[in-house]
């Protein structure tokens, strides 16, 4: 699944900040991605695989890393 950044040239670099978001946790292809409540995808870099949160609607907390990906700290049921 591709996804395309909506992002300006002279909007500011994302990488760096906190995320604390909700949505459904979604696989796309070989990794895992969050379908956001507020809208979008992230794609995510997990230390773990959470299996049981699987299209369930999840809470991330983690910092981006690029626009549309996040290095998570925590996963949990929202």
């Amino acid at each position: 699944m591709a996804t395309i950044s909506t992002r300006s040239k002279t909007s500011p670099d994302p990488a760096g900040q906190r995320i604390d978001e909700t949505g459904t946790l979604i696989r796309d292809g070989g990794a895992f991605a969050l379908r956001r409540d507020s809208g979008g995808l992230y794609l995510l870099e997990l230390q773990r695989v959470p299996v049981d949160h699987v299209e369930k609607r999840v809470r991330i907390v983690g910092t981006l890393l690029r626009d549309d990906l996040v290095s998570v700290d925590g996963v949990a049921a929202a």
